[in-house]
């Protein structure tokens, strides 16, 4: 039974903190994916073939791959509370600078821009929890940072729908308008973080001094614990064969996510509908996703299991691509979706609570960011092949099959990782 300090301590982080990012995290997502709203008429307005598309989207994550580890290891030595605000303002007049693109080129060099501004936020984040929760509520938590992301598209489609509609106003197109008012939030919120986030327990002044030692005491009891067995330098985070086993199982579950954000509006507009339609539409698989993610972690949280909460989640939304690929009416392709958003969403935050349960500190910082940038790279594969093979096909189906066999390897992935020996007495990421 948990005592009344620890129950009064984490109900008060977690409304003191959770809320905060769950609101940054919902801008980033906007600010990451609206180019799939955007896409519905800038590419016929600048020139944008489907392939030119697919991999100017996903060109985004060579950036964040190139720069993830470096920029939370500094989150590690500076603080949160610096790095998150430099990360925000940066990547919102990044994403603002994208109404302004003319063609391939520009789109290539801004969207990588952006990965690179971007780089370090949500393994940032992630880190960041690490130091406020027990990783016994690790994942309950992570799920409601993450819940940020399908309602980013549930609340962020209809607006992005809306937006489209100002084409026009002032000699600006409606894609123009999306790019810059949806980055405005990110540079001011930048601002706030700076007044309003803390970087540890430690300067945390709006708990009681009792709240607070309890606190400090049990994040550091739990450092200890694992002192004998988790890999705390920088090289041992870099090295560890599970964190590249890792990467390789989020690759598979970034390819699906980022190939709803990229391509989903597209994919329910080749049934004839309006752009403010297909934002209506494309909220409703997101708002499920968002019930299941929650209700998923939690259970995974209660039983202490990981891995095959992993695997039938990843397996859920393999099943969505291939009925994607079959589906002949609008309803039949929302179900579909449906079952994409709440696998990818619901095998997210028992993936993220595997790698804290093996590495610490230094380590923790570099590892969590690894499989963050490695497997983001799946961010770029999926849409780019599915672009590809559109450009190839006139069809999407190829392409979401395509998806499908990643997420499909990730839960075999997953599977295997658990059944691994350790290479020494350190524990296989898979559970309690």
């Amino acid at each position: 039974m948990a005592s009344e300090i620890q129950t009064r301590v984490l109900r008060k982080i977690t409304w003191r903190i959770v809320p905060f990012i769950m609101l940054l995290y919902f801008v980033a997502f906007i600010d990451r994916v609206n180019i799939g709203f955007a896409s519905l008429t800038m590419n016929k307005d600048i020139g944008l073939s489907p392939t030119v598309y697919g991999f100017g989207a996903g060109i985004f994550f060579w950036g964040y791959f190139l720069f993830e580890v470096p920029s939370n290891i500094i989150l590690h030595k500076v603080g949160a509370r610096i790095w998150i605000a430099r990360v925000m303002i940066t990547w919102g007049l990044v994403s603002a600078a994208m109404a302004f693109v003319q063609g391939a080129t520009s789109f290539y060099v801004l969207r990588f821009l952006l990965g690179v501004a971007e780089a370090g936020f949500f393994p940032g984040i992630i880190l960041y929890l690490s130091y406020w929760f027990p990783a016994r509520q690790r994942a309950a938590v992570t799920a409601l940072f993450m819940a940020a992301a399908p309602l980013s598209t549930v609340l962020g489609s209809p607006v992005s729908g809306a937006l489209l509609q100002m084409d026009g106003l002032f000699g600006f197109k409606g894609w123009q308008w999306l790019f810059v008012l949806e980055a405005v939030p990110a540079v001011l919120l930048g601002f706030v973080v700076l007044a309003f986030l803390t970087d540890r327990p430690e300067k945390a002044k709006w708990l009681a001094e009792d709240e607070r030692r309890w606190l400090v005491e049990t994040m550091n009891e739990e450092t200890t614990s694992k002192a004998a067995t988790a890999s705390h330098s920088i090289w041992r985070g870099l090295a560890d064969p599970r964190v590249l086993a890792l990467s390789l199982i989020y690759f598979g579950t970034s390819a699906g996510l980022y190939t709803l954000g990229v391509w989903a509006p597209q994919i329910i507009k080749q049934f004839g509908l309006s752009s403010l339609q297909v934002g209506f539409l494309n909220a409703l698989p997101a708002t499920a996703a968002v019930v299941a993610m929650v209700l998923w972690a939690r259970h995974s949280d209660r039983t202490g299991e990981r891995t095959w909460h992993v695997v039938w989640a990843c397996l859920i939304a393999a099943a969505g691509l291939a009925y994607a690929g079959l589906a002949s009416g609008v309803v039949a392709v929302l179900v579909a979706l449906a079952l994409v958003n709440i696998g990818i969403s619901s095998a997210k935050p028992p993936l993220w609570s595997m790698p804290t349960l093996f590495l610490s500190g230094p380590a923790a910082a570099a590892g969590i960011a690894t499989i963050n940038s490695i497997g983001n790279l799946g961010g770029f594969v999926g849409p780019a092949m599915i672009g590809w093979i559109k450009d190839r096909t006139g069809s999407f189906v190829g392409g979401l099959y395509f998806v499908c066999g990643l997420l499909v390897l990730s839960a075999v992935l997953t599977l295997l990782l658990s059944r691994a020996k350790p290479a020494s007495s350190e524990p296989v990421p898979q559970a309690h």
